[in-house]
Parts: structure tokens; sequence; C-alpha cells
């Protein structure tokens, strides 16, 4: 099976570098939408979209004759405090300098852990490529529109090689492939 993982196409909270996560749920903007429009992305047989407007908004709009099945799990990561504030906002705050030296691993204050968002992200992820196998069969392709973070957390344990998470970081509307066996 060939998956396409897809970041979602830039917003406004993008533009500004913030943290935009399981909180906030923006639309795509003017720009986002004409990267969208700008680029070309390949056929899939079935689709999985992260519930925030963001991706089900470029699912619509690269895959607008395929309804997307939408999973909860599949949400950025929930940045608590720091959601929607950028560095600069955040840089004399204690508990995000904190974060920042734990290499994103704790938890943000009143938001979720990078291992506790892994293991959400990689359990969705899975239950959505049995659900395509049962549906479409192996030889399917299936599409996420997804979050930048849900992508590596799943790269982390899938792609290869093997590890490194923030390795595996792509721009808006970018799309990394696995193919799955």
């Amino acid at each position: 099976m060939k998956i396409y993982l897809i970041r979602h196409a830039m917003t406004e909270g993008n533009k500004r570098r913030a943290y935009i996560g399981a909180r906030t749920d923006e639309q795509l903007c003017a720009e986002g939408i004409a990267l969208l429009k700008a680029r070309s992305y390949p056929k899939a047989d079935i689709l999985f979209s992260s519930p925030m407007k963001r991706c089900i908004m470029t699912a619509e709009y690269i895959y607008p004759g395929l309804q997307p099945i939408v999973c909860a799990g599949l949400r950025e990561m929930d940045f608590g405090a720091f959601e929607g504030k950028t560095y600069e906002e955040l840089k004399d705050n204690p508990a995000y300098m904190g974060w920042l030296k734990s290499g994103g691993e704790d938890a943000c204050p009143g938001g979720e852990s990078k291992q506790t968002f892994s293991l959400r992200s990689k359990n969705a992820f899975r239950e959505c490529v049995e659900l395509a196998r049962q549906r479409k069969g192996d030889g399917a392709a299936a599409a996420f529109t997804v979050h930048g973070g849900t992508i590596m957390a799943i790269m982390e344990e899938y792609g290869t090689p093997k590890g490194e998470y923030y390795r595996w970081q792509i721009k808006n509307g970018e799309m990394l492939e696995l193919v799955w066996q």
C-alpha cells in the first residue's frame, strides 16, 4: 500500500510562526490555497484527515471528489498554554524555556507531552491504515491530510531511517510517501 502524508497548507498562524495545535481551528489563508492550486499530488483511493479545518480544507482542495474519513487521533499536538503564541511572545516564560530545554519532550503546561502525542498519532495512523486495507486492499493508495507534528510522529516510527522525530519536518503543503507492507 502506498501512503501519502500531506501536511496541511498554510494558515495565518503558520505565517506568524505560532504554535498552532489541537486547540486552534484555523482555516487556510490565501497563500495556503494558492500553494495547493500550484502543486499536484498523486491519486488516492482513500483519504484520511485530521478533524481540524486546515486539514479538511487541504483535503477538499487536493481531492475534491474524495470524502475524507475524519480521525480525531490525527490532530496536532496540544500545546496547552503555548497555543497560538510565537517564540517572541514566549521567550521570557520560564515554563516555555524549560519545555525547549527538554527538546519538546515534556508536556506543555495544560497540554500534551511528545510521548503522549506521538502514541496517539501512531495509534490513529495504524487504525486508518487497517481500515484502508479492509476497504480498498493492499494495492491501494491512502492519502492523509494532517499536521507537521503528526507526520513527524508517524515517520519517527515508520520512516527510513527510523528515529529522529525532528528530522521529518516538512513545510506546509509538502508530502512524504511511505510504502506499507
